[in-house]
């Protein structure tokens, strides 16, 4: 039976829909023009970067559901091509805005002295540094392939980028010339996409690969005389689900080993070409991409793969980009005293990117040597690529601590490094879990076991130090009883999974934590018909359930006011009559990825505070172990408020939500979140 939501026309938002509104909303600001031109050009890169991996995953699936045979969901596959279809036409239209917005930030960048070039630009100067650039660093690396001789190409790797080259080879005598097409799988990832190139008329002068690529084909085709070149870019997108090995005999590890491989003979769901590409070249690599009715055919400019411009060359133009922020140390946190001895005094926290990472790190690197210390047990999703997390735990395990390591091996996209790191652990003589069959275990947990008196981390984003530079999260370490002793139930639940366990202070999915959430909202709106005050604030990347979107409708009928911090996917539609006038619903894109997850509610006039890793999603809260915990610190609960309301203040970098991807910005005096957050997290410390 469908949703009470899905018969309210227009109330309830398909999921994959309000993604693309809230990607345009990155590409949004890549066209203001009151951003610095190299910040603009990092929103491009961001926004490709997203869709390519909305396409491995979300339009993946899409495809198997609306592809399948099986009767029994005849209506999820007419749903599922409905949205194919309308994505198709959103992705379409916001491929034009994208295409004039590169274009718009080219000239910009031209005005700044920055200046792009082709093959057909260089002056003497440039093209001798080509030549070498080839010799040096290309030769070998530019092995092009008959298209001939290619069955099939959509079994190479999925990220990269190719150029179809039409060969013609002229022959005395002969009227046309002799046509040839080939393949070049182009080295970005060994040489960079981009060449700095010698300065020309006072400017600094790049080249995307692709171009020195087309400069130099006369090279590559060696031994090919009498012949022009013409060369095309083209990328696919191909289906990243893993094939997962059901056999008993193989451990867990062995299994993603062999999906992540299994990930790689995916089929190509997405082609995205040169609309220069001649139509006999273009028809010639479909049919060896064996792409089908579904699948997405883009026509594009002459470059793609533009997440590549996420690493754009600064050329030392700092005065292009945001003035950055230095990472606060907190002095409580960095003093020569114990760390955890000043746990157990109060709640500490840190907010990154705001407060140092360093901080949390300083927690585990005291544990590893504190005689005070008998036990570590982490859970880790993804981690750095040199962790000093891990490092920090191998100390710990190599002095003697008991250390357990709960590690995901299904965070998407990081299978292999976190295979790679649970190999490292486990040589260092750390016991490693892989959790739970059937469940992700995205909550981010640290329980000491201390003789003075344990105490436990909780927090909203992973324990990965390059995420800690640029998304928004909190880290909250106490020594509280009922909460640490409910941390350590999570880890034994983990353990022995089928072993009944009640919570009573933290919301444990997929234990309880949507009906207790369910239950907030609903005392929200008895609250609001007694006449007491009642409110939901709440700052989150996804809202999906549609038992929480319609929890959330009741309480907007009922009175209660909601304001929502949505960065991602959000289903619910505020400001219908009679259904969602008193929701409010705002997205903040800037520097920082916002990815802290904060609720709050009225309570009465006693607010109640939570911070966690769970957004409303049925993979959060059915799928996945997550982890909300009550926040009672007063220092730490005004830090979360204001966090908060200077989301919802937000009129530069703030879009608000509408259900319909209107997007547009909130009027007001110019206040941007972000920068004032960081204004008063420095003043908090002085």
């Amino acid at each position: 039976m469908e949703k009470e939501t899905n018969k309210i026309k227009g109330a309830f938002v398909e999921r994959d829909l309000s993604w693309m509104y809230f990607n345009h909303r990155i590409l949004q600001e890549a066209e203001k023009k009151d951003i610095p031109v190299l910040e603009r050009m990092t929103f491009l890169g961001i926004y490709s970067n997203n869709l390519d991996e909305f396409f491995r995953v979300r339009m993946a699936s899409l495809n198997r559901i609306a592809q399948s045979k099986d009767k029994n969901i005849k209506n999820d596959r007419e749903r599922a091509k409905r949205t194919i279809k309308d994505i198709n036409h959103l992705n379409s239209c916001y491929n034009k805005e994208f295409e004039k917005a590169v274009n718009d930030i080219t000239d910009e960048l031209e005005q700044q002295g920055i200046r792009l070039l082709h093959e057909h630009q260089l002056n003497a100067e440039q093209q001798e540094y080509i030549r070498r650039f080839y010799l040096d660093k290309l030769n070998g690396s530019t092995n092009p392939l008959w298209l001939s001789q290619v069955k099939e190409i959509g079994t190479t790797v999925d990220d990269g980028i190719f150029l179809a080259v039409k060969q013609m080879e002229w022959i005395e005598g002969k009227k046309k010339p002799n046509t040839n097409y080939a393949l070049i799988a182009m080295p970005d990832k060994e040489v960079g996409r981009f060449v700095r190139l010698p300065k020309s008329d006072d400017k600094e002068n790049i080249m995307f690969l692709d171009d020195v690529i087309r400069f130099c084909l006369p090279m590559i085709f060696v031994g090919s005389d009498n012949c022009a070149y013409e060369a095309y870019s083209f990328k696919f997108t191909k289906d990243a689900e893993m094939e997962m090995d059901n056999d008993l005999g193989s451990g867990v590890m062995q299994k993603v080993a062999k999906g992540v491989k299994s990930r790689k003979s995916g089929e190509p769901i997405r082609v995205i070409y040169d609309d220069n590409m001649p139509k006999e070249l273009l028809k010639r690599i479909m049919a060896r991409l064996n792409i089908d009715a579904l699948d997405t055919i883009v026509s594009g400019g002459r470059y793609q793969n533009h997440k590549d411009l996420m690493a754009f060359p600064d050329c030392g133009r700092t005065d292009l980009k945001y003035p950055r922020w230095a990472p606060i140390l907190k002095p409580e946190l960095e003093s020569p005293r114990s760390i955890l001895d000043a746990i157990r005094q109060k709640d500490r926290f840190i907010h990154v990117p705001y407060h140092s990472f360093n901080s949390f790190i300083r927690v585990l690197r005291e544990a590893a040597l504190s005689d005070d210390v008998k036990a570590i047990n982490v859970t880790l999703y993804r981690l750095a690529k040199a962790s000093k997390v891990v490092k920090a735990l191998i100390c710990a395990a190599r002095n003697g601590k008991k250390v357990t390591v709960v590690i995901e091996l299904l965070a998407r996209f990081d299978e292999e490094s976190n295979i790679k790191w649970s190999k490292r652990l486990q040589e260092a003589g750390v016991e490693v879990v892989f959790g739970v069959e059937g469940l992700k275990i995205h909550s981010k947990l640290v329980y000491i076991t201390c003789k003075k008196g344990d105490i436990a981390c909780i927090g909203t984003g992973n324990l990965h130090e390059g995420n800690a530079k640029v998304y928004t999260d909190y880290m909250m370490m106490t020594a509280r009883p009922q909460i640490v002793r409910e941390v350590k139930k999570v880890f034994e639940f983990i353990n022995k999974p089928f072993k009944p366990v009640k919570f009573r202070e933290l919301l444990v999915s997929p234990n309880e934590m949507k009906p207790k959430l369910l239950k907030l909202i609903g005392e929200e709106i008895h609250n609001a018909k007694e006449g007491h005050e009642a409110w939901i604030k709440v700052k989150i990347n996804h809202i999906t359930d549609e038992d929480i979107v319609e929890k959330l409708y009741d309480a907007s009928q009922a009175g209660v006011k909601i304001d929502l911090l949505v960065r991602g996917n959000c289903s619910l539609v505020p400001g219908l009559p009679g259904i969602s006038e008193n929701i409010n619903a705002r997205g903040v894109i800037d520097t920082y990825l916002e990815h802290s997850r904060i609720l709050i509610f009225a309570n009465g006039g006693l607010p109640r505070y939570y911070l966690g890793s769970a957004d409303w999603m049925p993979r959060n809260l059915i799928n996945r172990i997550e982890v909300l915990t009550p926040v009672y610190d007063e220092d730490l609960k005004a830090n979360l408020l204001r966090t908060v309301e200077y989301g919802l203040r937000d009129t530069t970098n703030a879009r608000i939500i509408d259900g319909r991807g209107a997007n547009a910005l909130p009027e007001g005096e110019k206040f941007r979140s972000q920068e004032e957050i960081y204004k008063e997290e420095s003043k908090d410390i002085k």
